[in-house]
C-alpha cells in the first residue's frame, strides 16, 4: 500500500505543535508495517537540516492559483527512511512565521493544488492520501471535483484527518473563483459553506472518503454543539465514517531509559535515579534542593484552552503550600505575565521559563512528581503522555484524549495512572491536585502510580496499527 501523508508542518524540518510530531512519527512507524509512506509539507524559510539528512531538488511546474501561474518547486530528503516532499514557492512561503498572514488561504490553496500536482510530476500514484487539519482541507475537494477524472489519479482513497476542530481556514466566498477558478455552486449547495464563508475544514469532510480524529472521546465531543464549532452536525450525518484513534509519542525519542539530555536515566525497576534528575533540576533552576516537596510541572502553550486560568485562579493557594511548581511555554501576555510574578513573589518555589526549549522539556518530565494538564479542551495531547512515559504523574480534566489516556487512580481496586476531575472548575482542580499530594506522602502507593504510568502502552506501534486497517477498510 502507497500513502501520501499531507501536513502544513512536520518535524524535524519545521515545528509550531503536535502536529509536526505527528508527521514525524506515524509515517515511521506506517513504514515499519510494510506501508510505503511519504510525507509532503511546505518549504518554509526556517527549514532546519542536519547531518543526518540532505535536501536535492527534484524538479519544478506551475501551478495556477485562480488567474496566476506559480511556480513550484519540489525538494526531496528522506527521514528514517521514510521520504519527504517539500514544496517550494518563495512568495508563499519564505516568511519568519508558518501562519497568521493575511494570504494564508491563497498560500494553502496554492499548496493544496501543488501537492496533487506534484503526483503525476513525479509519477508516483498513492492508493491513499491522508490529509491533516484545515491547511490541507482543500485537496480532498480539488481531487473529487477536478483530479479524479484524469485516468492517472483514479481511485485514490482520501483520509482527512482533524486534530482541532477549532482552526477552520474559514475565508471570504470569493475565493472559490479567485483561487481555485470553480463557480459558487459548491457555496451554494452548503458544500464549503460555513455562516458566509468558505471553510477549508468544512470541505474536507465533506469530500473525503473517511474522517479521523485523534482520540476516541475527541470523535464524540465534536459531534455536540460544544464542541463542534458548528461543525457537529456535518459530523453527525457522517459518523460512520468518523474514527478517533489515539495520537502515540516515538519511544525512541521519550524514553527515560536512553534520553541523552536528562541527568540521569532511569526505568521502572530504578525509580530512585528518577530524584536526581530532581534535585538537579532543583539546582538548575534555584529551587530549594529537596527530594521531599512535590514538584509540579507545566510544560505547554500558554493559552486559556490549556486551562491556564484555572491555575491562575488557584494559584497563590498553590505555591503557599509546601509544593514546588515549574513552568516551560509561551504564549498569551496574561499568562506569561502571571507566572513571571509567580516567580518574582515565591523564588525559591516557582520557575517561570517563559520561552521553549526541548531539553529543559525533557528534563522537567524527569524531574516533575506530578505534571499539571487542566485542559479546557484537548483533541488529543501529548504533554500527559510524555508524563506518563517519565513518570510524572498526570493531573487532567476528562476531555478529548486526556479523558482516553488517563485513567484516575481508584483507592480500592489500587489502579489508575493519573488523577482527573470532570468539571472546568478551578476548586475541583485545587481538590484533586490535594488528593494527588496526599497521595504523595506515602511514598510506596505513589511508587504503585508511577509504575502504572510508566507501563501505559502510548507507543505509536498500536495507533499506526489502527491507521493501517483504516486505510484498508476504504477498499
Amino acid at each position: 500500500m502507497k500513502v501520501l501523508f499531507v501536513a502544513s508542518e512536520g518535524d524535524p524540518f519545521i515545528k509550531t505543535g503536535g502536529l509536526a510530531d505527528v508527521a514525524y512519527a506515524l509515517p515511521k512507524y506506517l513504514k515499519a508495517l510494510g506501508i510505503d509512506v511519504r510525507v509532503v509539507i511546505p518549504k518554509y524559510k526556517n527549514i532546519k537540516l542536519s547531518d543526518k539528512y540532505s535536501m536535492s531538488f527534484k524538479k519544478s511546474f506551475t501551478v495556477p492559483v485562480g488567474w496566476r501561474n506559480q511556480y513550484s518547486g519540489v525538494f526531496e530528503s528522506e527521514v528514517d527512511g521514510v521520504q519527504y516532499y517539500l514544496i517550494d514557492n518563495e512568495y508563499y512561503f519564505s516568511r519568519d512565521t508558518l501562519y497568521g498572514h493575511y494570504d494564508d488561504g491563497e498560500r494553502f490553496a496554492f499548496f493544496d493544488r501543488a501537492v496533487l500536482m506534484m503526483l503525476k510530476e513525479l509519477d508516483w500514484k498513492p492508493d491513499v492520501i491522508h490529509c491533516n487539519d484545515w491547511h490541507t482541507g482543500m485537496v480532498p475537494v480539488l481531487y473529487k471535483i477536478q483530479y479524479e477524472k484524469d485516468d492517472f489519479y483514479k481511485n485514490i482513497k482520501i483520509l482527512y484527518t482533524i486534530h482541532n476542530i477549532l482552526f477552520q481556514g474559514n475565508y471570504e466566498p470569493s475565493i472559490l473563483g479567485e483561487l481555485f477558478g470553480y463557480s459558487d455552486d459548491i457555496y451554494n449547495d452548503g458544500s464549503v459553506e460555513l455562516y458566509g464563508a468558505v471553510s477549508f475544514m468544512k470541505g474536507g469532510i465533506n469530500y473525503s472518503d473517511k474522517i479521523s480524529t485523534v482520540s476516541n472521546s475527541y470523535a464524540e465531543e465534536i459531534q455536540t454543539a460544544e464542541y463542534g464549532e458548528g461543525l457537529d452536525g456535518l459530523l453527525q450525518s457522517r459518523f460512520k465514517d468518523l474514527s478517533g484513534i489515539v495520537n502515540g509519542i516515538d519511544y525512541d525519542i521519550y524514553d527515560p531509559e536512553k534520553d541523552t539530555v536528562i541527568y540521569k536515566n532511569y526505568s521502572k525497576n530504578n525509580l530512585e535515579d528518577k530524584l536526581i534528575n530532581k534535585k538537579k533540576l532543583q539546582e538548575q533552576l534555584g529551587l530549594k534542593v529537596s527530594e521531599k516537596i512535590p514538584m509540579l510541572g507545566i510544560v505547554s502553550r500558554l493559552t486559556s484552552q490549556k486551562g491556564l486560568d484555572l491555575i491562575k485562579h488557584i494559584g497563590k493557594e498553590l505555591v503557599n503550600r509546601d509544593i514546588q511548581l515549574v513552568v516551560l511555554g509561551t504564549g498569551d501576555s496574561e499568562y506569561q505575565e502571571y507566572f513571571k510574578y509567580l516567580q518574582e513573589k515565591y523564588p525559591d518555589k516557582v520557575s517561570s521559563n517563559i520561552y521553549f526549549n526541548d531539553v529543559l522539556a525533557h528534563r522537567i518530565y524527569a524531574a516533575s512528581d506530578i505534571f499539571l494538564m487542566p485542559s479546557l479542551f484537548e483533541p488529543c495531547g501529548l504533554g500527559q503522555l510524555m508524563a506518563l512515559r517519565y513518570g510524572a504523574i498526570p493531573i487532567v480534566r476528562e476531555t478529548g484524549g486526556l479523558k482516553d489516556t488517563v485513567k484516575s487512580y481508584n483507592q480500592f481496586t489500587v489502579e489508575g495512572n493519573g488523577f482527573s476531575f470532570t468539571y472546568y472548575n478551578p476548586y475541583d482542580l485545587f481538590h484533586v491536585i490535594k488528593e494527588a499530594i496526599q497521595y504523595y506522602e506515602d511514598k510506596e502507593l505513589w511508587k504503585s502510580i508511577m509504575i502504572q504510568a510508566m507501563e501505559s502502552d502510548n507507543s505509536w506501534d498500536k495507533s499506526a496499527k489502527t491507521y493501517k486497517e483504516l486505510y484498508e477498510s476504504m477498499f
